[in-house]
Formats: C-alpha cells, sequence, structure tokens
C-alpha cells in the first residue's frame, strides 16, 4: 500500500496556516480521495488540551502527530495547519513521519499586527506564541513561504504544488 504525506504548514497566529493550508488541502481532495486537514483550531474541538504549559503542549502536539502518522502509514494525506512552536516536535515529525513536508508560513510582525484577525497581538492577551511564550522558528522546512501580501494564495498553494510534485 501506498503511504500518505504528512503536509505541515506552521508559522505564528495570524500568518496565514489556514487559509493557504485549507486551500491546498481543498486542491489536493480534488486529485486524491484519501486526504484529512487537521487545522489546529478545530482540533482544540476534537483533543482535550492537557493545558498550557510547555510540557503540556509538547504532549498534546506529540499526541496529535502520531494520529497523522497512523494515517499516513494507512495511506491517508494529512494535512496540518499549526503553531507547533518547538523544534522538538518539528524534528520528530522528521524522524518518525515517512513522508513529511513542512511548510513555513512567514511573515513580518508589521503584518501579524496588521492582520490581527483574532485580536491576539492588540488585546494584551497573555500567554500569546511570539509575544510572551517562545516561537523556535523552523530552521529546515522544506519550503518557506512569505506571505506579507505580495501573492494570492492561490499562486502560493500552485507554487507548492509544483514544488512538491502535485501539479497536473
Amino acid at each position: 500500500m501506498e503511504k500518505g504525506t504528512v503536509y505541515f504548514f506552521t508559522g505564528l497566529a495570524g500568518a496565514g496556516k489556514t487559509t493557504i493550508g485549507g486551500l491546498f488541502y481543498r486542491r489536493l481532495k480534488a486529485k486524491k480521495l484519501n486526504v484529512f486537514c487537521m487545522d489546529g483550531d478545530a482540533m482544540d474541538g476534537v483533543f482535550e488540551r492537557t493545558g498550557y504549559s510547555t510540557a503540556a503542549r509538547m504532549k498534546d502536539a506529540k499526541v496529535q502527530f502520531r494520529l497523522c502518522r497512523a494515517l499516513a502509514e494507512q495511506g491517508i494525506d494529512v494535512v496540518v495547519c499549526a503553531i507547533s512552536m518547538y523544534d522538538e516536535i518539528r524534528d520528530w515529525n522528521r524522524a518518525n513521519i515517512g513522508s513529511y513536508k513542512e511548510i513555513y508560513i512567514k511573515v513580518t510582525r508589521d503584518t501579524l499586527y496588521r492582520r490581527d484577525q483574532k485580536k491576539l497581538y492588540s488585546s494584551g492577551a497573555k500567554e500569546v506564541v511570539g509575544v510572551d511564550l517562545p516561537w523556535e522558528e523552523p530552521k529546515t522546512p522544506d519550503a518557506v513561504v512569505e506571505n506579507d501580501g505580495q501573492e494570492t494564495p492561490e499562486a502560493i498553494v500552485a507554487r507548492l504544488e509544483r514544488r512538491f510534485g502535485l501539479s497536473q
């Protein structure tokens, strides 16, 4: 049986993970039957968080990525859109998921504060990754997407499809 691929869209809140990853998922789903999307915000309603400490966040991420690995081993492509703030998690993914593609959605701080759809940056909220919680920027992503508004999500996804050999 052919194994699936885990496409992990990561970046800070407001970077465009859900927009770009969601479009990537819809286009991939139009080409293949076995595709699953795991958006970080939506998964909060599926997996009960064990807490917000570093240890709890690591544990929760490991559970989610073990599920991704299990799905991929059964031939299902998985599109994940989540912050995943630690190198240790991304390193585990590379070591333990056979076909793993990491896409870092990178934006400037100005863009994050301008977009601020969830009001994380302007409300004075605490425990915001990249503000008062540590953020370990991905060091070895398979693709880096500069998403400060120069390209449409459609153009970005088309470029990613070509890069990963998915365009027809």
